[in-house]
């Protein structure tokens, strides 16, 4: 069941730039330009790219904060803007920079006012609640004013914020910014284990690309408004040629010469007892089997940031 529908969507924005000493000319600027994207029911899509890619004005038009300048956009099949009000019950929205809480007010305040704006029945909010509770350790500071609240502290509660009505899709903008490792970690546990029940939808879009492997199967790359990637973070990585990286430690130096078919000797170190290999196309298990007198070994996944930073640089 295909719950986001994109199809050309754009959003322009009209600036004014300088054109003279004294005069500035009006300029139309395309943040988001011609997007076609579906997302099905229960999927967890990281959603990335560089800054002033149009990831954040791309979620706007999603929650009917944006009017589209053109194109067709569906979330749970409503029309974002025209059909806000009831959109609105449908899904849950976090941005990092902005909350949903009230400021005064102990975050278990918070949480009943929200359950009386979307008329959540009161068994439903507490099953709701229970389990966001358990899984965040919201227990210890459900009392405290939400200004009193670390930026941890905070980013927990506003994910139960989003989550006591039941939507169906999750928007997350920079959900883990800011925060400490221990915070992250949490907020990954708790995001990887509302996926796991195949219910929920989540759109994420982050700078952090450990949030994108930690939780996200599907992966969709934008530049300068366009989508550049859809597809995994494998195909991504065989797309712009990343590929694994076998170290080894011998107990006797490597042959001179040494050549294994499938893989590629970067470098040696420690009197040629130390070997790190690019694997092209044989398997570690087979490089392996083939090297003599072997200590150690460790295998280097590729680094989704390098595959990213190289993808943006492409023209």
């Amino acid at each position: 069941m295909t719950l986001i529908s994109m199809k050309g969507l754009r959003k322009d924005f009209t600036v004014r730039v300088k054109a003279g000493r004294l005069r500035r000319e009006k300029r139309t600027v395309s943040a988001v330009d011609g997007i076609d994207l579906s997302i099905e029911q229960g999927e967890m899509v990281g959603y990335i790219g560089p800054n002033g890619a149009g990831k954040s004005t791309t979620l706007k038009m999603l929650t009917g904060v944006l009017t589209p300048s053109a194109g067709e956009v569906s979330v749970c099949g409503l029309r974002p803007v025209p059909q806000r009000t009831r959109l609105a019950l449908r899904i849950g929205v976090v941005f990092g920079q902005r909350s949903q809480l009230w400021w005064d007010l102990p975050l278990r305040d918070s949480f009943s006012l929200l359950r009386h704006i979307y008329r959540v029945p009161p068994q439903e909010h507490a099953a709701r609640l229970k389990r966001c509770r358990s899984l965040l350790d919201l227990d210890d500071f459900l009392d405290i004013p939400v200004r009193q609240l670390s930026l941890g502290q905070r980013m927990r509660g506003e994910l139960t914020a989003a989550l006591l009505h039941g939507p169906s899709v999750l928007f997350l903008d920079e959900p883990t910014i800011g925060l400490d490792v221990v915070s992250k970690q949490a907020v990954r546990s708790f995001l990887a284990e509302l996926g796991a029940g195949g219910d929920l939808t989540l759109v994420l879009t982050t700078h952090d690309l450990a949030d994108i492997e930690r939780l996200c199967r599907r992966l969709v790359v934008i530049d300068h408004g366009r989508v550049v990637h859809d597809g995994t973070i494998e195909a991504l990585h065989d797309r712009y040629g990343s590929r694994r990286r076998l170290v080894v430690e011998l107990d006797a130096p490597l042959p001179a010469g040494f050549v294994v078919p499938g893989a590629e000797l970067l470098s040696t170190e420690a009197d040629g007892r130390r070997a790190v290999f690019e694997l092209t196309s044989s398997s570690a298990g087979a490089v392996v089997g083939s090297l003599p007198a072997l200590r150690d070994l460790s295998l280097v996944e590729p680094d989704i940031e390098d595959v990213v930073a190289r993808l943006y640089r492409t023209p």
